[in-house]
């Protein structure tokens, strides 16, 4: 039997460049769209990194992670026309979660260095 409410994520790439309240105001626009016919789950904002690849001229970008329920598809269409045209949002991604799938990790502060790390057990 299918899940009738899945969660979804929104996976967000804001232009590190642009100015704090433009990253926020679309951060808020994606939730007023959601909870308006959803219920958001977690919001985890991961910080400007690194991005894989330069994307027009870019190397980093804020990143942010928005679950979330979709009371309809109409939720899913209306994120994917909004952020498509907003200029500071270089990509974003929605993707359907599998049942059973971990919570994400908490990006929000830095991981330890290898060199850090417990060191290996001697044989």
């Amino acid at each position: 039997m299918a899940d009738h409410n899945p969660i979804y994520d929104l996976v967000l790439l804001l232009d590190a460049s642009a100015e704090d309240a433009t990253r926020a105001k679309i951060v808020a626009d994606a939730q007023a769209a959601i909870s308006a016919n959803g219920e958001i789950v977690g919001t985890h904002e991961w910080g400007t990194r690194a991005m894989a690849y330069e994307i027009d001229k870019k190397t980093d970008a804020v990143y942010y992670l928005i679950q979330f329920h979709a009371g309809s598809r109409d939720v899913l269409a209306q994120l994917q026309r909004t952020l498509s045209i907003i200029d500071a949002v270089i990509r974003f991604r929605i993707i359907k979660l599998a049942p059973g799938t971990p919570a994400p990790p908490d990006l929000s502060k830095p991981t330890p260095a290898f060199s850090e790390a417990e060191p290996a057990p001697e044989r």
